[in-house]
């Protein structure tokens, strides 16, 4: 097993290796005139790192799934995908995206999933690559076919009712990585308001330095997750499984070893108006 945390400066000088697979996963949220998701590919090829392939989330995803969802497809697809890629037995990934890394995150925790564990995500992915002046490119680059082997983890992935179970258990957290209003209720992105009942908030955006786009220093990310970091279990949540990726990343980072992403998240569980949501008040 490698470090899940790579720095700009150490993939710099690795670039040439033969055995790395850099890769870019970014999507793209529009807002305007109407939510939805794009590839990044289209700016992937204008630029990257120098060495990257590009990982199309929208496709490796479920394609089964509903829109601006990107639940876990099927180990034999996934599989697919990551062969493609290059990624298979032998080799080292490093992963980044053009925006908080929660793309990255997500794509890491899916390898994981599968039983892949030589990846890493790029502090700071492509923004601190930038303001640092490293090297970028555009030239198209594949790497060589591997074949990628599936070992499905489920405990690393929870549905709607292991959620609601937890609920009720004590030694089991439940963090919501959703912004703040989102969490308290005061928005409404999913159909309704609120919080999974119990749910502490951890935003995947406060794990970041503003400006670099780095991971907080592992003392300040302590303090934020101290209150799950002694518990069993932690169950992390999203309106879809990408920012709650990020959340898991750091619990994980800091040594956390019984972490799980619910997949669905509030656009599954707010559909089910059986299941309980918290306003705060």
């Amino acid at each position: 097993m490698v470090s899940p945390l790579v720095e700009t400066e150490w993939l710099e000088k690795h670039l040439g290796d033969d055995d790395l697979r850099i890769v870019d996963a970014t999507v793209q949220v529009k807002l305007w005139p109407f939510p939805r998701v794009l590839s990044g590919k289209r700016n992937f090829r204008k630029r990257h790192i120098p060495g990257a392939v590009f990982a199309d989330l929208l496709k490796i995803s479920d394609p089964n799934s509903p829109k601006r969802t990107f639940t876990l497809p099927t180990a034999a697809h996934f599989a697919q995908c990551m062969s493609k890629l290059g990624i298979g037995e032998g080799v080292r990934v490093v992963i980044y995206d053009e925006r908080e890394n929660m793309w990255a995150a997500r794509l890491w925790w899916m390898l994981r999933t599968f039983g892949f564990h030589n990846a890493s995500i790029l502090n700071g992915g492509w923004a601190t690559w930038t303001l640092e002046n490293r090297p970028i490119s555009k030239e198209s680059n594949k790497y060589p076919r591997a074949e990628f082997i599936p070992h499905f983890r489920p405990e690393l992935i929870v549905d709607k009712n292991e959620v609601l179970d937890a609920v009720e258990q004590n030694d089991i957290c439940i963090v919501s990585a959703l912004g703040r209003r989102q969490h308290r209720g005061e928005r409404n992105e999913y159909g309704r308001r609120g919080h999974i009942p119990g749910a502490m908030n951890v935003t995947a955006w406060e794990i970041l330095d503003r400006t670099t786009k780095r991971y907080r220093p592992k003392e300040e990310l302590q303090k934020l997750f101290e209150p799950m970091l002694n518990k069993k279990r932690v169950i992390t949540y999203c309106g879809g499984g990408i920012a709650a990726s990020s959340d898991a990343f750091i619990l994980h980072m800091l040594g956390h070893q019984n972490v799980a992403v619910y997949d669905g998240g509030l656009m599954e569980w707010c559909k089910d108006k059986s299941l309980p949501l918290v306003i705060d008040s």
